[in-house]
């Protein structure tokens, strides 16, 4: 999958660019409609121990931390066998028990994208982060 392709995903970019994240109050902001929205969220860091990894299939992840780093659990999603519990279609989400993963650290106001094919477990870290998570619509 192209993202340079993804119209959706150029737009979040110009979005990113042009706005000041960390003046939006928290919720879910629409940029495109269900194409392309962002959820600014306040939420509890945990250990690596604590983290799930979780793969979407209708959308593309741009996570990005306003307030401190984040590290994020990352693995090809071909690679991940242990499955924690069923595909939810209606969230976009399944979870995956696997802990073998490498570990990226994001510093505070840089982004990080998983496609459809990465595994990520976010919000790994300590106390609670302000962060833009931003939802792009697969093109």
């Amino acid at each position: 999958m192209a993202l340079d392709n993804n119209p959706y995903y150029l737009k979040a970019l110009e979005y990113i660019e042009n706005t000041d994240l960390a003046t939006l109050e928290n919720g879910k902001h629409f940029i495109d409609g269900d194409n392309l929205f962002v959820n600014i969220v306040d939420s509890n860091m945990k250990t690596p121990e604590q983290a799930r990894l979780e793969v979407h299939d209708n959308y593309i992840d741009i996570q990005i931390p306003l307030d401190k780093e984040e590290s994020f659990g990352v693995k090809p999603r071909s690679e991940c066998k242990e499955a924690d519990g069923e595909f939810n279609t209606e969230k976009d989400i399944l979870f995956f028990k696997d802990k073998d993963w490498t570990t990226v650290t994001v510093k505070v106001g840089e982004a990080i994208t998983f496609e459809p094919h990465t595994a990520h477990a976010p919000l790994i870290g300590e106390g609670t982060i302000h962060k833009a998570i931003f939802k792009v619509k697969v093109a």
